[in-house]
């Protein structure tokens, strides 16, 4: 019995220095993307208030989810999966102003909050016991699913089915490690993808056939984005100036003053740096379900979600919206938190 008290202390106490030193690589990259946002603002002028908003957002979803999992494991992602379903069917338009049209209106920022909320019900769904609650709580999972098919949002209906796939493979898989690596290298290639298209690098067949798909307002927008970054790579143009230097912006009267590309837009307005803040952000909140002690599905869950708003927002103007952003943050800390009751130990071998 002593040593197995000694075994149950060291690891709590292995627990408590992932998550130290996750949560201080959080401070540290959020931190830094506060930062730098001022500073090219007070370089170049510009509004560094949306970033500002952006980065509260991370750290106060992330805080509260690691808050409300540790009291409720269950109840608290099913929960933040019901508000997201919820806010994308009664609040049909995320964003005050004119809209656009689907292309280039809500539809990414809706697309992004049911692939988050589908990512939610499936770690509620991985967190209960065997039982009557786990296939509901996976019913729900599905039911969002087809909720974005029937709101017209197919971006959504894909992103939300990805998750789901990835939810079922997850309870497979016996290393998080290389999962993640691959949920990371599949944003990579589509944040590539948005960047060839922009750079005109791609065969004249492929690049005239995705302009079709993506819309050729929404390739002239990348275009100027990836110019702007180009003038001053080191500082960019200053947060939020994107709409008063782009020519693209300017022919369209319905225009949001975005590039929708969240990569472009972060190396237009604040150069390499900013452009390389954004991945840590990203890369950080994988780094915290690699080295989480919660089950792996529930840690492959939620990177698939991420993954799959990583994705969207490269091509898209998901992390606009502070619902997205919050909703991001939320979803890791409800992955990342440590459970009061008991819950099933993870793999040997993991992570």
């Amino acid at each position: 019995m002593g040593s197995m008290g000694t075994a149950s202390v060291a690891g709590e106490d292995t627990d408590d220095e992932r998550r130290n030193v996750s949560d201080a690589a959080g401070v540290a990259v959020l931190g830094a993307c506060a930062a730098w946002s001022l500073i090219t603002a007070a370089a170049h002028g510009g509004r560094p208030e949306g970033v500002l908003l952006a980065v509260l957002a991370v750290a106060g979803g992330y805080a509260a989810g690691r808050i409300c999992a540790s009291l409720l494991p269950v109840a608290a992602p099913c929960a933040g999966a019901l508000a997201g379903l919820g806010l994308t069917v009664a609040v049909p338009h995320l964003a005050p102003g004119p809209q656009p049209g689907p292309p280039l209106g809500h539809a990414g920022a809706t697309a992004a909050l049911l692939a988050l909320a589908t990512g939610a019900a499936c770690c509620a769904a991985w967190s209960a016991r065997a039982g009557v609650l786990r296939p509901v709580l996976g019913a729900l999972a599905v039911g969002i699913a087809v909720t974005a098919a029937v709101v017209g949002s197919t971006t959504g209906a894909v992103a939300c089915t990805a998750v789901l796939l990835a939810s079922l493979a997850a309870g497979r898989v016996r290393r998080r490690g290389p999962a993640l690596a691959a949920l990371a290298l599949t944003a990579l290639l589509v944040a590539g993808g948005a960047w060839a298209v922009a750079g005109r690098v791609l065969p004249p067949g492929l690049t005239a056939s995705l302009e079709g798909l993506l819309t050729p307002h929404r390739v002239e927008l990348w275009r100027d984005a990836l110019a702007l970054a180009r003038g001053d790579a080191a500082l960019g143009v200053g947060p939020g100036r994107f709409e008063e230097l782009s020519q693209a912006v300017a022919a369209s009267p319905l225009s949001d003053g975005k590039p929708h590309s969240a990569l472009l837009q972060q190396a237009a307005e604040q150069g390499v740096v900013g452009l390389l803040l954004l991945a840590a952000v990203f890369c950080w909140m994988l780094y915290t379900l690699w080295r989480t002690a919660r089950p792996t599905p529930v840690a492959l869950t939620a990177g698939a979600a991420l993954a799959a708003l990583a994705a969207i927002a490269a091509v898209g103007n998901a992390l606009s919206f502070t619902a997205v952003t919050a909703g991001a943050g939320l979803l890791a800390g409800l992955a990342t938190a440590r459970p009061m009751t008991q819950e099933p130990s993870r793999r040997a071998g993991q992570p």
